[in-house]
Formats: structure tokens, sequence, C-alpha cells
């Protein structure tokens, strides 16, 4: 073998090792952004139900008082309505009692079947994203992109994004 081929290998096999070099830097990075969205979008997931939760409670407490005064009401209104001799109050008590033990128990069961359908916050777009990831290296890089930088996408820099933009 003569000294030029030796040199041509000897590029050959260096630019080979350095494009090599270039694709695994460029998949850690896109992991590493994969895994970033992933945290972000479970991060707002949870931060917007702990918020809902938290005025979820405000109203739950300002509903409870309310509703004590109410029962209050519908107790007396009770004892009004039977005509109880004297002071034989407990009898409006006792029936406001055994009907909020019959609503608890209904919202008790429907409170069971609607935890029982939700579902645990899922990072779709995450999801979403490393699908067409997958999709592109299996198609050999020709399938469209939502996320990635300009400088590893598919597509010319001029080129229109192939996701929906938001209609508000």
């Amino acid at each position: 073998m003569s000294a030029a081929d030796e040199r041509r290998r000897e590029a050959s096999l260096k630019s080979v090792v350095d494009n090599l070099a270039q694709v695994t830097e460029q998949t850690q990075h896109i992991v590493r952004e994969e895994i970033e969205l992933a945290k972000a979008e479970v991060g707002q997931k949870v931060a917007s139900l702990g918020r809902g939760a938290a005025v979820g409670v405000a109203a739950g407490i300002f509903v409870a008082i309310g509703g004590l005064f109410f029962l209050h009401f519908v107790a007396y209104f009770i004892w009004w309505l039977l005509g109880a001799p004297g002071d034989q109050i407990f009898w409006g008590y006792l029936i406001t009692a055994v009907l909020l033990f019959a609503g608890a128990g209904l919202a008790g069961f429907l409170a069971y079947k609607f935890v029982k359908k939700g579902a645990p916050p899922v990072p779709t777009m995450a999801i979403e994203e490393a699908k067409l990831m997958r999709e592109t290296m299996t198609s050999g890089g020709n399938a469209p992109t939502l996320g990635a930088s300009p400088a590893m996408s598919p597509l010319p820099t001029n080129a229109k994004p192939t996701h929906p933009t938001d209609p508000s």
C-alpha cells in the first residue's frame, strides 16, 4: 500500500471517528433536552394541581361554615314542622344528621368513582417528541421534528414549523 493510500485511509478513519463523536454528542444533547422537557411539563402540571387544590380548600372552608348555619336552620325548621312538644328540638337535629350521612355516603361513592377514573400527570409533549425522535432515527432522518434546534433540524431554516400553534 502506498503512502498516499495510507494517508487517505487515516483521514477517512479520522473523519468517521469525528462524525461518530459528533453524533454521540448531539444524541446526548437531545436526550438531555427531552429529560428537561419532561421535568418542566410535569412540574407545570403539578403546580397547577397544587394551586387548584389550595383554592378548592379555601372554598370548602367557606362552604362548610355557611353549611353549618344552614343546618341549624334546617334542624329548627324540621322541629317546627313536626310540632314536637316543648324543648324536644333534638328530633330536628336527628333527622338533619340522618340526611347528612346519606348525602355523605353518596358523595363518597361519587368521589371514589372520579378518583378511580383520573389519570396521573403524564408528560405528553415529551413522549410525543421522543416518538418523533425515534421515528426520525429509524427512517434515516426524514421525519419532521417538533422542538429540535435549527442546527439539528432536517428542515431548511426558512421552513414553517410542523406543529400547530396555539390559537389564542
